[in-house]
C-alpha cells in the first residue's frame, strides 16, 4: 500500500513539474501566429491542432496550465499560511480572539465563493495581481476551521497543560507543541487548495474578471473557444479542458498521497 502511494505521488509530481517547465519554455512559442495554419484539426495541425490565428494549441495549452500551476502554488501557500495563523490566534488568543476569528470565518464562508473572488479581483484591477489576491483571500476559511478544531483538541493534551503551568509563552507552545501536531493536516490542506485555486482562476478568467486576454491562460483559451464550437472547432475547448481536469486530479492525488504517507498508521501498511 505504501509503495503504491509513493508511486502515485512520484508520477503526479513528475507530471506537474514537466507541465510547469514546458509551459515556461513554450511561453513565447505559444503566442506565435501563423495564419497559413489556422483552424487545423489535431493531426495536420499538431497534436492539439491550431486555433483561428494559427497558434499551436498544444504549446498554448501547456503554457496556460503552467501559468495556472504557478498561480495556484502562490495563492495556496498564502491561503494556508493565513489559515494556520488565524487558527493559532483563535485557539491560543482567548475567548475574544476566538470569537473574532470564528466570526470572520463564518463571514467569508457565508458569501458565495465566486462572487467574493470576482469582487476582489475586479476591485484590484483584475490581471495577475487581482486574481492572486482574490484566490488567496477567499480559500483559507475551510482550512482555518479545520485547524482550529484540531488545535483546540491538542490544547487539552497533558504536555500542553504542563507547559502552560510552567509559564511557557503561547508562541513557544504553538511552535514546539501545536504546529508539529497539525503539520499533516496543514500540508494535506495546502496541497488540496491547489486544485481549488486553479479551477477558480480558470473560472474567473473565463468570465472576464481574471487574467488578461494577452496571457495564454486556460480560462482565456476556453473563453475564446466558445465562439468557434458551433463551427465544429471542437478541439479548441476539448483538449484544454481535459488538460485542466488532468492537472486538477494530479494535485488531488498528491494531496491524498501525502496525507496517507504522513499518517502514523500508514507506516505499518
Amino acid at each position: 500500500m505504501r509503495k503504491k502511494t509513493l508511486w502515485l505521488l512520484g508520477i503526479s509530481l513528475l507530471f506537474l513539474i514537466l507541465v510547469t517547465v514546458l509551459g515556461i519554455v513554450w511561453e513565447d512559442a505559444a503566442q506565435q501566429v501563423d495564419f497559413a495554419r489556422k483552424n487545423l484539426p489535431p493531426g495536420t495541425g499538431g497534436l492539439f491542432g491550431t486555433d483561428w490565428m494559427g497558434r499551436n494549441m498544444l504549446k498554448r495549452t501547456v503554457a496556460g496550465l503552467s501559468l495556472s500551476i504557478r498561480l495556484g502554488l502562490l495563492t495556496a501557500a498564502i491561503s494556508a499560511a493565513v489559515a494556520l495563523a488565524l487558527a493559532l490566534l483563535a485557539s491560543l488568543g482567548g475567548g475574544l480572539m476566538d470569537s473574532l476569528v470564528c466570526g470572520l470565518i463564518n463571514l467569508v464562508m457565508g458569501i458565495p465563493h465566486m462572487l467574493l473572488l470576482i469582487l476582489i479581483s475586479y476591485s484590484l484591477g483584475k490581471g495577475f495581481r487581482g486574481v492572486a489576491a482574490g484566490i488567496a483571500l477567499t480559500h483559507w476559511a475551510s482550512l482555518a476551521r479545520l485547524l482550529r478544531a484540531e488545535i483546540l483538541q491538542i490544547r487539552e493534551s497533558p504536555y500542553v497543560q504542563i507547559s502552560e503551568k510552567l509559564g511557557k509563552k503561547p508562541w513557544w507552545i504553538a511552535w514546539n507543541h501545536i504546529v508539529p501536531q497539525v503539520s499533516r493536516q496543514f500540508v494535506t490542506g495546502l496541497i488540496l487548495l491547489f486544485p481549488h485555486a486553479i479551477l477558480h482562476e480558470a473560472g474567473v478568467t473565463f468570465l472576464g474578471f481574471g487574467l488578461s486576454s494577452e496571457q495564454p491562460a486556460i480560462g482565456v483559451i476556453l473563453s475564446e473557444s466558445m465562439s468557434y464550437l458551433i463551427t465544429g472547432k471542437w478541439w479548441l475547448a476539448l483538449f484544454p479542458g481535459a488538460a485542466l481536469v488532468l492537472v486538477t486530479l494530479g494535485f488531488q492525488a498528491i494531496g491524498q498521497s501525502l496525507g496517507r504517507l504522513m499518517d502514523p498508521g500508514s507506516a505499518h501498511e
